[in-house]
Formats: C-alpha cells, structure tokens, sequence
C-alpha cells in the first residue's frame, strides 16, 4: 500500500541507466519503524498542455457531449468534461496521482493520457464523429491498437477488416482461424480502405500517418485469431 506521495529530484544518472534521487521524506520515524524499501517513480518533465493538445480536448468532448445529450452546447461539454475526466482519474491514473487536473495548466503527459481515453471511449461506445478520429489522437500507437481491439478503420471509423501488412501475410489457400498469428503485423481497414492499401501498402500508411499493429495475445484473443 501506498503511504507517502514524495517529490523527489535526479541528482545524478550513471552509465548502466541507474538514477540517484534525492527526496525529502516528511515523517522519518513512521519510514524507519515502517521499514519502508521500496518507492513508486514516475518521471515527470514540466511541459505543459499545449494549446493543441487542448484543442484536441474539447474536439472529443465536443463530439461525445453530441452524442450524449443531442445538442453542442458550453453546458454540455463542460458537463462531459466534469464526468470524464472523474472516469479517466479512477481508472486510468496511477493512484499516487489521482488528483483533479485542469485542461488549463495540467502537464503534457496527461494531456495526452487524457486524449487517449477519450478517443477509446468514442471507439468502444461507437460514437460517430465529425473529423475523423486520427486527426485529432495524440498517440498513433495507442489510436491503432483500440482501433484493431474493436475492428474500427483507422482511417474513417468505419467497420474493419484486418489488413495483413508485408511480411506478415497468410498465404492463399491457408485458413486464417488456423494460421498462427501473434507477432503478425496488421492494419484495421475497412473495405474501401483495406482496398486502397493492397496498391500500395507504403504509400498508404505515409498518406494517412499509420503505424502498423503487431497482434499480441489479447488483440488475439479479441479478434479470435489462433495465438
């Protein structure tokens, strides 16, 4: 269990990737008679929320708030946002840091955490949207994982199939649901898209700035392919 929330500083980082920190500890009689030996660090670099990450912020709020309550209003995102970002503290936010942040002022890190969870959210719950969901991630990665998950196109939010890229391919004749697959590398893609891809699989993934997705064993078992 966690006790103490302490700040610390790096005073010194050797060759083998060992930091030296220095922290202050408020109560030293509690940490010796507790016998404290282990700490939980989280690197945090001081950059704030830009100004585009915030607008990629309300964008989502935005949509879910439109799909939510049927209408666009300050009242309405607001009230995404207040609920939102409660459910993104309690189940995404390491429990020495969960704390009420600001889209204000509150640091890039979690800014693009946020944006993360916001997007899944729109993906999981199959919320239509406006712009196209890739414009407005903050993770490639993390945005074409969830999009794999729930069999959604990267590129239009459309129903997907799953695009086998160069190298990761089954051969004709092989059935899939047989095929080994983990480790293969994929791309969600609807029809028309998955189409377009087979033309020029390098050429697409530059034009629309995707990452491919190598399947792992819950993306497998999500999309009941044989490990």
């Amino acid at each position: 269990m966690i006790q103490e929330h302490v700040v610390g500083f790096i005073v010194d980082l050797l060759k083998d990737g060992t930091a030296i920190i220095k922290a202050q500890i408020p109560n030293i009689e509690q940490a010796l008679r507790r016998g404290f030996l282990k700490v939980e660090i989280i690197l945090w670099d001081g950059r704030r929320i830009s100004p585009e990450q915030r607008r990629k912020c309300y964008a989502l709020l935005g949509e879910i708030a439109e799909y939510t309550d049927g209408i666009r209003t300050a009242e309405t995102v607001d009230e995404q946002k207040r609920l939102l970002k409660m459910e993104f503290m309690l189940r995404r936010m390491e429990a020495t840091e969960r704390r009420m942040f600001s889209l204000s002022d509150c640091d890039m890190s979690t800014a693009r955490e946020f944006i993360t969870y916001l997007i899944d959210f729109i993906i999981a719950n199959d919320i239509p949207t406006r712009v196209p969901l890739i414009d407005n991630c903050d993770d490639i990665a993390a945005y074409m994982y969830t999009c794999t998950m729930h069999r959604k196109c990267a590129v239009c939010g459309r129903p997907a199939d799953i695009h086998h890229c160069e190298g990761s391919r089954i051969g004709a004749g092989v059935d899939r649901k047989k095929a080994h697959q983990l480790g293969r590398e994929v791309l969600p893609l609807c029809r028309v898209h998955h189409t377009e891809c087979h033309s020029d699989e390098a050429g697409f993934i530059k034009k629309y700035h995707l990452q491919k997705v190598k399947l792992d064993e819950a993306l497998c078992k999500r999309l009941k392919f044989k490990k």
